[in-house]
C-alpha cells in the first residue's frame, strides 16, 4: 500500500507540474492533503463529515436532503444517486444474478 500512496504523489506532482501555467500559484489546493483511512474510526469519522458537510454549508436542510449524498444508503438501505460498495449491493446483485439464471 505505501507503493500505491508513492505513486499517487508522484502522479499528483507531474500534474501540476504540467497543467500549472507560469502566471498561476497553484493546480492543487495548498490545504489539500490526501492520507489513507486504515480504522473503522476513521472511516465513520470521514463519513460523518461527507454527510454532515452540506448542512453545514447551507445547501441542505437534512443531510438525507443531499442527493449525491450516501447518507440514505447507511440509513435505510435505500438505493440513492451514488451508489457505494456494500452488503445492500452485493445481495442485490446476488438476487440479480439468481433471477437471470432462473429466467434462462
Amino acid at each position: 500500500m505505501a507503493s500505491l500512496a508513492v505513486a499517487l504523489q508522484v502522479l499528483k506532482q507531474r500534474t501540476s507540474r504540467k497543467l500549472k501555467k507560469p502566471a498561476e500559484v497553484h493546480f492543487w489546493q495548498r490545504r489539500y492533503y490526501d492520507f489513507n483511512v486504515w480504522t473503522e474510526q476513521k472511516v465513520v469519522e470521514k463519513l460523518k463529515y461527507m454527510h454532515r458537510n452540506p448542512v453545514q454549508r447551507g445547501l441542505v436542510a437534512t443531510p438525507e436532503d443531499w442527493p449525491w449524498s450516501s447518507f440514505r444508503r447507511y440509513i435505510t438501505g435505500e438505493q440513492g444517486t451514488v451508489e457505494i460498495e456494500s452488503h445492500w449491493t452485493a445481495r442485490r446483485r446476488e438476487l440479480q444474478e439468481s433471477s437471470a439464471i432462473r429466467e434462462s
